[in-house]
């Protein structure tokens, strides 16, 4: 009997592990490596097998903008992630309390930039010190959000964390929430900047240098 608990112990937990790794874990949802991403005007390397990432920091429009402007990210999307709502609409995500926060997901070459070179960008690229609001935004949509998709993203995501801290005046307030499911926006939010010529800023109050 021994045995047979130690073998069930140890199936239990390689499961575990595949499905902390294979997220999302509802089998019913669209994994996001299956989801369809507008390409920037950064090509991958021939050969070489993109990653993908998910991260919040405010307004999507701005987070998606300024990542399709940084070199290596090859492709990019919005849409809604961390809530308890499937497919939730961008007027359920602002106003029926959904716990959905706006995100951007996107692809990058890593031989072209490393994930953790990516998170080096967003934390240039909003302020993650203010909770739940990005400049002029408030609400728990604009939160500022890290979604590893493996275990190697979360361990690089924590790390980046700690080391990121000196960089801002105030303590960071980022989540770091693995397993979490990704939601497309409607198209309308999908590249708003690219199509209309309208962005957010970044809030750079907390930050202790400025940066492009």
């Amino acid at each position: 009997m021994k045995l047979i608990a130690a073998i069930a112990g140890i199936a239990a937990a390689t499961l575990a592990a595949y499905a902390f790794n294979t997220l999302p874990q509802n089998p019913d949802e669209k994994p996001s490596a299956n989801i369809t991403l507008a390409a920037t005007k950064f090509k991958p390397s021939a050969g070489v097998k993109t990653e993908r990432a998910i991260f919040a920091g405010g307004c999507f429009w701005g987070l998606e903008k300024h990542f399709r402007e940084t070199p290596g990210i090859t492709a990019t999307a919005v849409g809604y992630i961390g809530g308890s709502t499937k497919n939730p609409t961008y007027k359920e995500v602002c106003y029926d309390h959904t716990g959905h926060a706006e995100a951007t997901i996107v692809e990058f070459d890593p031989t072209q930039i490393t994930y953790s070179q990516v998170l080096d960008r967003f934390w240039q690229i909003h302020n993650p010190c203010t909770l739940n609001s990005q400049g002029p935004d408030y609400g728990d949509q604009y939160r500022s959000g890290i979604y590893p998709l493996n275990n190697s993203q979360l361990k690089i995501a924590e790390e980046s964390k700690e080391k990121s801290a000196s960089l801002f005046k105030r303590p960071i307030v980022t989540e770091i929430k693995a397993g979490q499911t990704f939601y497309m926006a409607e198209n309308y939010h999908q590249q708003y900047s690219e199509k209309t010529g309208r962005a957010c800023a970044i809030d750079r109050t907390d930050h202790k240098r400025s940066g492009s």
